[in-house]
């Protein structure tokens, strides 16, 4: 009896212990796959501020689903994505290819028929900051991509990596939307989760080029969706909000240090927006706090500007190369992988 009560002991101990083990890799690290991204064209022409009546036609598939009307939250669902013409889409690419070839490249710069990109270097509360100042025609060029073209859960890969496979010339990580099971996620005007978090802040870049911070709580991914959204963006919080400061001197994100490595990016005016990585967590550079990325934001001129994944995410890579010390320890200097990146393309 006392041998058998040890038995089923041991096989109970052993049963909860592997399925603990499996709750927990099934959480951080095995990868679940809801939706490839198969085709990635940027399809929005912004004519003027007023209009919000097209997204994109960047396409999502799934295993067992093919292109339909619905949301990518699960495995066997696909996603929605709203409307453009293709032959303004054909003739984008065609004027885009055209300037490529054409650009004027250095190591802080990038200049072709469409494309503006100044790097400068800062010094900032003992912080090294990197910005880039981007002026494109319209938003269509600024966009979004997931790690290994793949939507999902613990899909992820290096900022420089992502941004290799878009052959993007500047990048940033992006929000990290697969760290958390809610919050927005629409990019390149396709949406894949439509399930809202509670006091969660996004930041909606419209297919007018317009910038604007929203709370789930007040509107549907649908809703933001139908007017216009082409990226939502879920880490936050805001920044700056009509060219003044929106977050307090004692703000910062969960459990987040007060001086931390930070990834932020803002408009200035019309389709001319910055992106901007501090470096944080080592003895050359301590990092910034959210007020403090928030006032600089703010000196940039930015009218809005937004907080996304920080700490060892933040990266910034131009024309290949990754130009800050991304750390998560701050004893070494090397990139984190991450769910997605935000990067300008033609």
């Amino acid at each position: 009896m006392k041998k058998g009560s040890l038995i089923y002991k041991v096989v109970f101990t052993t049963a909860v212990g592997a399925f603990s083990l499996y709750a927990v890799l099934d959480t951080f690290v095995i990868p679940h796959v809801y939706s490839t991204v198969t085709t990635e064209a940027a399809a929005v022409t912004a004519e003027n501020s007023s209009s919000s009546n097209t997204a994109g036609t960047e396409t999502a598939t799934d295993s067992s689903s093919s292109n339909s009307t619905g949301t990518a939250s699960g495995s066997s669902s696909s996603a929605t994505t709203g409307t453009s013409s293709d032959s303004s889409s054909s003739s984008a690419a065609d004027t885009s290819s055209d300037s490529a070839s054409s650009a004027s490249v250095t190591d802080t710069s990038y200049s072709d028929g469409n494309i503006s990109i100044t790097i400068t270097t800062d010094r900032v509360d003992d912080t090294t900051v990197y910005v880039a100042d981007v002026q494109v025609p319209d938003v269509s060029y600024l966009k979004a991509a997931f790690a290994k073209g793949s939507y999902g859960k613990n899909v992820t890969a290096t900022t420089s990596s992502i941004a290799d496979s878009v052959n993007a010339i500047l990048a940033i990580n992006g929000d990290y939307y697969g760290a958390q099971e809610s919050g927005y996620v629409i990019r390149n005007g396709v949406l894949y989760r439509d399930t809202a978090k509670s006091g969660q802040e996004d930041l909606v870049i419209y297919s007018d080029g317009t910038f604007e911070v929203i709370s789930e709580d007040d509107i549907t991914a649908q809703e933001l969706l139908n007017k216009g959204a082409w990226q939502v963006l879920s880490f936050g919080p805001g920044l700056v909000e009509n060219g003044s400061v929106s977050v307090s001197q004692n703000e910062e994100v969960g459990k987040a240090m007060a001086s931390n490595p930070r990834t932020a990016i803002g408009q200035i005016g019309k389709n001319h927006y910055v992106l901007v990585v501090a470096d944080g967590r080592t003895s050359e550079s301590e990092g910034l706090s959210l007020y403090e990325l928030a006032e600089y934001m703010q000196s940039l001129g930015c009218t809005t500007a937004y907080n996304l994944d920080g700490g060892g995410s933040s990266t910034m890579v131009f024309n290949g190369t990754v130009i800050n010390n991304p750390t998560t320890t701050g004893n070494e200097i090397g990139e984190r992988k991450v769910s997605d990146i935000v990067y300008i393309g033609s």
